[in-house]
């Protein structure tokens, strides 16, 4: 069964592209198209009144179902944010320190928005950083593991599947048990995770750790839906607010400096709504059509199986094999052809991507087996 009319403006927008990298852009389906309608019409309509309906009704739903997929039954924790780098500077300010220099724990293999801040924090003597590698990666989960355990760290920062590989940090469970209001503060980047994998993070985990996602990727919302899960009781007045923090209670003495008392206390300012009324429309979309989570996976996992039944790639290493349990959304291939190989698909008319010497090959719900069949053919003409 193809799901190809769920996405019928953008597949037709480029009907000969072969978008191979639903793990980075994801195409957007049609729902997509009626949230961001609605939100212009809702504007257009209810004009300064337009938030009594974004906070009153597309924020809180946009909670629940955030909350649901996550498996926390925790909407009130849930709290948006343009993009997930937004939300980390604020964890940063908000987290307690022990001593002047904010102590991280996080890995060699995180996604750009993380490893960039913490190096250029750590230039300036503000963060004091230890890096965990992640190779070889059977052992990282478990080193990783123990030097969160050592109690030496302000802030544990960690990928639930790592960007670069596709390769799953296990010990999320484990790692959240760590957790404290008073430091350390866990926080699980979760954006490859969160709508790739059913309930990722879970209502134990959720009562003392940090989860950061969004609906760029999996949830098939495009941009400013980044999301932050905070546990009750960390953090309750972040130094980095917005005056939406306080937007359930606008009757504050002058000059006094309110919080919401659940996430919302984690908020900026004034910020664009159309995210929400995208990824709730998805979500709607999705529930129609009774697709779960879970439902996806197993599809795409059969056409990833497809795709390397085909031989393609026989020179490169799969980092990521297909091993029954869950799964990233993208297969990543090392090789040192890795950009060429990037170069000449693109020159075909097909969209993958490459991180360094990994060749990375996303599937979604747009894909079916039409596509794996060719786009193995269009590897097959590929130089060694």
């Amino acid at each position: 069964m193809s799901f190809k009319r769920l996405f019928a403006k953008s597949l037709s927008a480029a009907p000969d592209r072969l978008h191979m990298a639903a793990h980075s852009h994801h195409l957007w389906p049609d729902a997509s198209f009626d949230g961001q309608v609605r939100s212009w019409n809702d504007a257009a309509l209810l004009a300064d009144r337009k938030w009594d309906r974004v906070m009153g009704e597309m924020w809180p739903q946009a909670q629940r179902e955030v909350a649901a997929e996550l498996g926390t039954a925790m909407a009130d924790s849930i709290v948006f944010a343009p993009n997930t780098h937004d939300l980390l500077l604020r964890l940063l300010a908000a987290c307690p320190r022990r001593s002047e220099r904010l102590r991280v724990l996080t890995s060699d293999g995180e996604f750009h928005s993380a490893r960039r801040q913490f190096a250029r924090l750590e230039e300036d003597g503000v963060l004091e950083v230890d890096r965990v590698s992640v190779d070889p990666f059977d052992e990282f989960s478990e080193a990783f593991l123990k030097s969160a355990r050592s109690g030496k760290h302000d802030l544990i920062f960690v990928s639930q599947v790592l960007f670069g590989s596709g390769r799953l940090f296990d010990k999320v469970a484990e790692l959240a048990r760590l957790g404290r209001p008073e430091g350390p503060w866990v926080v699980i980047d979760g954006y490859h995770a969160f709508m790739a994998i059913g309930s990722p993070f879970g209502a134990t985990a959720a009562q003392s750790a940090f989860y950061l996602g969004g609906g760029y990727k999996y949830a098939m919302a495009g941009e400013g839906c980044a999301f932050l899960h905070a546990p009750p009781g960390f953090g309750p007045r972040p130094p980095i607010t917005g005056w939406f923090a306080e937007f359930e209670d606008l009757k504050l003495a002058p000059g006094a400096v309110g919080y919401a008392a659940d996430a919302n206390r984690f908020m900026g300012a004034t910020f664009d709504p159309s995210g929400l009324y995208r990824f709730n429309a998805v979500r709607a979309m999705l529930g129609s059509e009774g697709l779960t989570t879970k439902r996806i996976s197993a599809r795409l996992e059969s056409l990833q199986r497809r795709l390397l039944d085909s031989g393609l790639f026989a020179s490169a290493q799969l980092l990521n094999p297909l091993d029954g349990r869950p799964h990233a959304r993208f297969l990543a291939f090392r090789t040192p052809h890795a950009k060429r190989w990037c170069s000449e698909l693109a020159d075909r008319n097909c969209v993958v991507d490459v991180r360094d010497d990994v060749l990375r090959v996303g599937l979604g719900l747009y894909h079916d087996e039409e596509d794996v069949d060719r786009f193995a053919g269009l590897a097959a003409e590929l130089s060694a």
